[in-house]
């Protein structure tokens, strides 16, 4: 009988493939019997048993070999919109539904070159556009904690799939929110880097200048070791830090003393409900009670945050999904052969999916481009401004994840403001580039999970593990 907390501990885990104890075949079909179970869940679009197996054969040959690798036995689930060769990369969409990539992405041949093993790729919400995972072609992702709550978007399968045990670690992306989120509110850690600090090759674009490869788990170590292994510089993306590597684990636990930690001002913090207010509040007294120094900080374009995010990144979605034409690849509707790539961006695409297109091309169309789109770009330069100029007074900035838990399936999908709102705490850190974490902290009422995050300055990931180790161990006990 395989110990559940010996398999969801990959450190532990580690040394039991090492002395033999356990193979990495049986844990890969522990993931996979549970993965099963759990179908109803609908965090999968395609499980890759068969490939996951073969995989776990090789790493048991290492293991035998003392040759084992970082990752040697570690489960990896996979966001459907990151490219896997030769394995379906749809990202939720009937325009790509059957897609399969002749390559893998950076992040893919980085977790494979050290002995990760793929089992499946994970549900979202179409090309990463959504707050709840309500909007995939393959159906909604049911929240694990309750099944009548939405998960979070857009990475609500990858969230789930390390939520309810499926895998060891889930890899998401991140545009305005949608690692941290549904880390939020499944309760688990979810961990968006600088943008550049993991490349976004082989990552189906959303919006450019934003999107971020992240990274799901159960612990801030299992995390931190996977980013030291995906991150760095990488020839073939051209936006990708100069960093060659990272080293973020080796000292995650060391302590940092006199700590100043920048807080919300009570202006920002109106749009938090009771329940995660309560949270966020009790974590300070905690915090100050360990000798930390609280400051208030001038978020001072908080109130354009909303909007200048959804001007940039619809703009970028306008420009980046007008290749799914039906021409070259994918889902091609030939009803009506004289105009057929009309009939195929109608009947490919979901409802949100237009909703974006059609706010970006607005945006970026003669007579509107000047007002919204170049403000836009002026105001998101003043918020990374802000931010650095707030983080040469702190060490960190400590604020919720998100304005409420998880809510009700249907609750926000007639109101696509109020939906849009959810990401009011995250995506300040996309527009300004730098790193965040989603920390499990506490339960409502209901029992629905609340997370707090900790940022820093960009390409400081390894003060944002090591703070956010120190005060996770704080507010957490």
């Amino acid at each position: 009988m395989l110990s559940e907390n010996i398999i969801n501990d990959y450190f532990q885990l580690r040394k039991e493939y090492e002395n033999n104890n356990i193979s990495v075949s049986e844990v890969v079909q522990y993931f996979i019997k549970n993965i099963n179970d759990n179908e109803d869940l609908n965090a999968f679009i395609t499980v890759t048993d068969k490939e996951a197996l073969e995989s776990a054969k090789i790493s048991e040959t290492h293991f035998a070999n003392k040759s084992p690798r970082k990752l040697e036995g570690l489960v990896v689930a996979v966001k459907d919109n990151i490219s896997t060769k030769d394995i379906s990369t749809t990202c939720a969409s009937k325009i790509l539904e059957n897609y399969n990539p002749i390559y893998d992405a950076t992040v893919i041949d980085r977790l494979k070159n050290e002995g990760a093993i793929i089992i499946g790729k994970t549900n979202l919400d179409e090309f990463a556009m959504g707050s709840s995972n309500e909007n995939s072609f393959y159906g909604k992702v049911l929240n694990p904690v309750d099944k009548d709550y939405v998960p979070g978007g857009s990475s609500g399968g990858s969230a789930v799939a390390v939520a309810a045990n499926m895998c060891h670690i889930s890899l998401g992306s991140e545009t305005g929110g949608s690692v941290r989120q549904p880390a939020s509110f499944t309760g688990i850690y979810g961990m968006k880097p600088s943008y550049g600090a993991i490349s976004r090759w082989g990552l189906i674009a959303f919006g450019s200048s934003l999107d971020q490869i992240g990274i799901f788990s159960r612990s801030l170590e299992e995390n931190s070791l996977v980013f030291d292994v995906i991150s760095g510089k990488d020839k073939n993306d051209p936006t990708s830090t100069q960093i060659e590597n990272f080293n973020t684990l080796e000292n995650i636990n060391h302590k940092q003393d006199k700590l100043k930690i920048g807080i919300l001002n009570e202006e920002s913090l109106k749009f938090a409900d009771f329940d995660v207010l309560k949270v966020y509040q009790n974590s300070m007294i905690k915090l100050e009670k360990a000798g930390y120094e609280l400051i208030e900080l001038n978020f001072d374009y908080a109130k354009v945050w909303i909007p200048t995010y959804y001007i940039i990144s619809t703009a970028e979605a306008s420009s980046n999904l007008s290749r799914y034409d039906g021409v070259l690849y994918g889902y091609r509707n030939e009803s009506d052969s004289d105009d057929f790539i009309k009939k195929t961006r109608d009947t490919g695409f979901g409802s949100e999916v237009k909703r974006r297109i059609l706010l970006g091309t607005y945006v970026l169309s003669a007579g509107h481009h000047e007002a919204y789109y170049l403000k836009a770009l002026k105001a998101r330069r003043k918020i990374k401004e802000n931010y650095e100029n707030m983080l040469q007074n702190v060490d960190l900035i400590f604020l919720p994840t998100t304005p409420t838990p998880a809510f009700k399936f249907g609750e926000k999908t007639d109101n696509p403001v109020k939906m849009y709102m959810s990401d009011i705490y995250t995506v300040a850190a996309n527009l300004a580039g730098a790193p965040a974490i989603s920390i499990p902290v506490d339960k409502n009422s209901n029992g629905l999970p609340i997370g707090l995050q900790v940022q820093t300055g960009r390409y400081e990931e390894e003060k944002l593990y090591q703070l956010s180790k120190q005060l996770s161990k704080i507010i957490n006990t």
